[in-house]
Order: C-alpha cells, then structure tokens, then sequence
C-alpha cells in the first residue's frame, strides 16, 4: 500500500531545526551540479540558511538539545533490560557530536566572510535576479573549471559540518522515541494528548486521498484531515499511523 509520510513540529524550535534539514539536503543534492540549473538550488538553499543563523541562535540552541538527550541516555546506565553496549555507543557518537559542535564557528560566519557569496546574496532576493547580466561574478563562476567550483561548493559546505552533523544526530535520536500506532480520525478529525513532544510523523494511506492540517504544542494536538480535490474538510474516517517522538 502507497503511503503518504508527513511529519508535523510542535513547537517553534523544532519547527526551524526541520527546516534547516531540509536546506541542508536541497544543498547536498544540488552540490553535484547535475544540470546547469542546479546551482541556482545551490545557492537558494545556501542564502536561506543564512536567513536562518541571522534570525536564531542555532548553535547554542541545539547544543543544549544535544546535551539534554546526553543526560537522558545517561540516565539509562546501568538499567536492568537496557543494552548497555548500544547505549554507550550511542553516548560516545552523542559525545563527539557535542564536542564538534562546541568547537566549530558560529554558524554561517565564514560563510557571510566569503566575499563571492557576499556579492552575489542581494541579488538573489530578486525575482529572477540570478540572470548573467544581474549577477555577472556569478556568470563567471559559472564557467569555471569543475574542479574549481567543486573545490569551492566542498570549502562551503565543510564550514556546515557540524551543525548538519548535531542536527542529524538530534533528530535521529528524537524520532527514535516515537512508534507508531494504528488510528482512526473520526470523520476526518483526530485529537490527543501529548507530553512534552517534539513532532508528529504520519504515515497516510494515499488512497484516501487527503492531507493533515495540524495544529497543537507539546502537550495537545488536534488533526484535521482535508480533501485535496475539493480543498474541503473530509468526513469519512481515515485510518492512519501515528507517532508522537520527544
């Protein structure tokens, strides 16, 4: 059966953290340059970050996540039923994450330092205003030796390491918490508690033919399923999976 996958942040924090994996995957695969318009994938994907390190404090932020999941295994020591060869694994990758994290720059500085991406930033803010005769250090680039421009895309990226690295390791580990569980909207419609959550994952069957519209924190959702033909609410009962992670 041809499933929908969707997941859902509740609450501010984790809501920028998704969308910060996703830049960060739209820049990995446009890093390749399959096409002659993937740069233009690149360097969107690379200015919104920067939008992003300028609007948060991100580092600082998910180093206190990392480090409150790091307190949280470490509670599991020592616990009878827990695998204790996993769970060190996991705190030693926890560890070295962390400390990564705390040694690496401010995200994006050398980034807003680089004096072609400066050049270039503005005028990616404008319809259309990546055109040659807008951007024409671009144009330049452009038709530069690969091995340049893949020396200079590796250069970006490798300043994003860490922070893609934490990122990962935070959300990986956050999904973990959640199983999901058969369960049916009435009428299109579900609600429930929900204790100190991070995200909400579905998983919808495609033949019903429709979308969540949620809406919630981390302590109460409510789910609202919509009709994508008409735009309208549904009224049948739709049987999902749910998971609700930490």
């Amino acid at each position: 059966m041809t499933t929908h996958k969707f997941e859902h942040p509740l609450n501010e924090k984790t809501r920028i953290y998704l969308r910060v994996e996703s830049l960060l995957k739209q820049l990995h695969v446009s890093s390749q340059f399959s096409d002659d318009l993937q740069h233009l994938l690149f360097f969107r994907s690379l200015f919104d970050l920067l939008e992003i390190f300028e609007q948060i404090q991100l580092k600082s932020e998910l180093a206190k996540d990392i480090e409150k999941q790091r307190l949280s295994y470490k509670s599991w020591l020592n616990v009878d039923g827990v695998d204790q060869g996993m769970l060190l694994d996991v705190l030693k990758e926890v560890d070295a994450v962390h400390n990564d994290l705390m040694g690496a720059e401010r995200f994006g500085q050398s980034l807003k330092e680089d004096r072609f991406l400066s050049t270039i930033r503005q005028r990616f803010n404008l319809p259309g205003g990546a055109c040659c005769f807008d951007l024409p250090a671009l144009d330049h680039w452009l038709h530069l030796p690969i091995e340049q421009k893949n020396s200079d895309t590796n250069q970006w990226m490798d300043t994003l390491q860490p922070l893609a690295n934490a990122l990962q390791l935070w959300l990986k580990l956050a999904r973990e918490t959640g199983h999901f569980k058969s369960r049916i909207a009435q009428n299109g419609f579900y609600q429930s508690d929900a204790e100190d959550a991070n995200i909400l994952r579905l998983d919808i069957p495609l033949s019903y033919g429709v979308y969540p519209m949620i809406s919630g924190h981390k302590n109460r959702f409510a789910i609202k399923f919509i009709d994508f033909q008409t735009g309208q609410a549904c009224t049948q009962d739709i049987e999902f999976e749910l998971a609700v992670c930490s």
